[in-house]
């Protein structure tokens, strides 16, 4: 249980890290995590809502791509660079 949870942390901070680079968005350690495993989620519903299934790399892209756009949602709620 402990475990999944930290590899659940180190796996959304490595994809909200790599969303923020592709976003050029500026956040810390913590934000990168919460954004990274929200942003899965939301990749991942999406992804189900529309019949798109593969692999682990199109579940890696999947999930960059719903943190990108929790990102996008952020900035346009937040009305800053972020």
């Amino acid at each position: 249980m402990i475990l999944s949870i930290i590899i659940t942390i180190l796996v959304g901070a490595l994809i909200g890290w790599l969303a923020g680079i592709l976003m050029k968005s500026r956040h810390g350690f913590w934000m990168s995590c919460l954004l990274g495993i929200v942003g899965s989620f939301l990749g991942w519903g999406i992804a189900n809502f529309i019949g798109l299934y593969g692999g682990w790399v199109v579940d890696v892209l999947i999930r960059i791509v719903g943190t990108c756009l929790l990102i996008a949602i952020v900035r346009a709620v937040l009305g800053k660079k972020f």
